[in-house]
C-alpha cells in the first residue's frame, strides 16, 4: 500500500478500481471517494426500482468492466443488492463487497473499506473464477447449515470473516466461491479441534 507524506500526516493513495462501484446514496459515495478512484454510482436507495435510466447506466458498466455492489448490511441494503443482482443477471460481471455486521457504508472506517475493496485494485483486476469447494453440501457437512446449532455456528463464521451477521447462505456461498477463505478453513479447523 502506497503512503504519501504531507506536513507530517500520512495520506493514503486512493485505490484505482476498473469496475464501477454501486452504493445506496450520496453519503456512501462521498465516503468511498476518499478511498477509491473509480466510477461510483449512488442508486438513491429504493429509488433504483423506478429509475430506468440509472439501471441502464449500471447495466452498461456491468457489461463493459463489471460492477461492484457495496450496499449497507441492513435489510434495505440487502433488498437493493438482491434487486440489482437479479436485474444484472446474465453476461454481466457482478461482484459483492460487504461491510461488517450491520454497519452502514457511510459509517464504516475508511481502513475497513480499503481492506474490503483493495482486492479489486486495477493492477489485479481479473475475472474471478468460482471456487467449487464451497457448496451447500460442504456447509452442511461442516455444520453451518441444517443441523442443531448450525445457525449459531454460522454467525460465528460470519463474525470471524468480517461479514454481516444476517448474510444469507446464498450470499455466503457467493463470497466463498469467488474469493475462497482462509478464515473459513481456520474456523472449520478450530471447530474440529474443539470436538477432539
Amino acid at each position: 500500500m502506497l503512503r504519501l507524506w504531507r506536513k507530517g500526516m500520512v495520506i493514503m493513495k486512493k485505490i484505482k478500481i476498473k469496475q464501477a462501484v454501486i452504493v445506496e446514496g450520496k453519503c456512501d459515495k462521498n465516503v468511498l471517494e476518499s478511498v477509491i478512484d473509480a466510477v461510483i454510482i449512488p442508486v438513491n436507495g429504493f429509488g433504483v426500482y423506478k429509475n430506468k435510466d440509472k439501471l441502464s447506466l449500471i447495466r452498461r458498466y456491468a457489461e463493459k468492466d463489471g460492477v461492484i455492489i457495496l450496499t449497507d448490511s441492513d435489510n434495505a441494503g440487502r433488498q437493493i443488492r438482491n434487486y440489482l443482482k437479479n436485474v444484472l443477471s446474465g453476461d454481466c460481471e457482478v461482484v459483492h463487497v460487504y461491510v461488517p455486521n450491520l454497519l452502514e457504508v457511510e459509517d464504516t472506517a475508511t481502513d475497513v473499506l480499503r481492506a474490503a475493496i483493495s482486492r479489486f485494485a486495477d493492477d489485479s483486476t481479473v475475472t474471478i473464477a468460482d471456487d467449487n469447494r464451497y457448496t451447500r453440501q460442504r456447509l452442511f457437512e461442516d455444520g453451518f447449515i441444517g443441523g442443531a446449532g448450525s445457525a449459531k455456528k454460522r454467525r460465528e463464521l460470519l463474525a470471524a470473516m468480517g461479514l454481516p451477521a444476517n448474510l444469507s447462505v446464498t450470499a455466503l456461498l457467493d463470497v466463498l466461491g469467488r474469493f475462497g477463505s482462509d478464515e473459513y478453513e481456520r474456523v472449520v479447523a478450530d471447530s474440529v479441534e474443539k470436538v477432539i
